[in-house]
């Protein structure tokens, strides 16, 4: 099962990736921008997604996304920590989020990160 532990690990493992509490709960920041957070009681992750498919995974997987009311009006998603298969999917909904907060130069000279895996 994934936890606020392997956020945290994969999350910093990402360039200039850091950490800082705000609204009371561990945020991680890409060249000081945020893409996830671990909010309520850390069982879930909060993270970057285009409205349009932030819908579509909610519609899907309604038991592992769903959209937290206060940030309905952003392109953000809630991610259950304990619905998610393995740090695999983990790290890929991270790093999706990690790439649209990401300045241009760090898509560029992480090459590895800068593109969706293709399935």
């Amino acid at each position: 099962m994934q936890d606020a532990e392997a956020v945290r690990r994969i999350a910093l493992s990402f360039p200039d990736t850091t950490e800082k509490t705000a609204w009371n709960m561990p945020t991680f920041r890409v060249a000081g921008k945020m893409f996830a957070t671990l909010p309520e009681d850390e069982t879930s992750v909060a993270v970057r997604c285009p409205k349009e498919e932030r819908d579509e995974l909610v519609l899907a997987e309604p038991e592992k996304f769903w959209i937290a009311g206060h940030e309905a009006q952003f392109a953000w998603i809630r991610a259950r920590l304990a619905t998610l298969e393995d740090e695999a999917e983990l790290r890929d909904i991270l790093a999706d989020s990690w790439r649209q907060a990401a300045p241009p130069r760090l898509l560029e000279s992480h090459p590895e990160l800068g593109h969706p895996p293709t399935h």
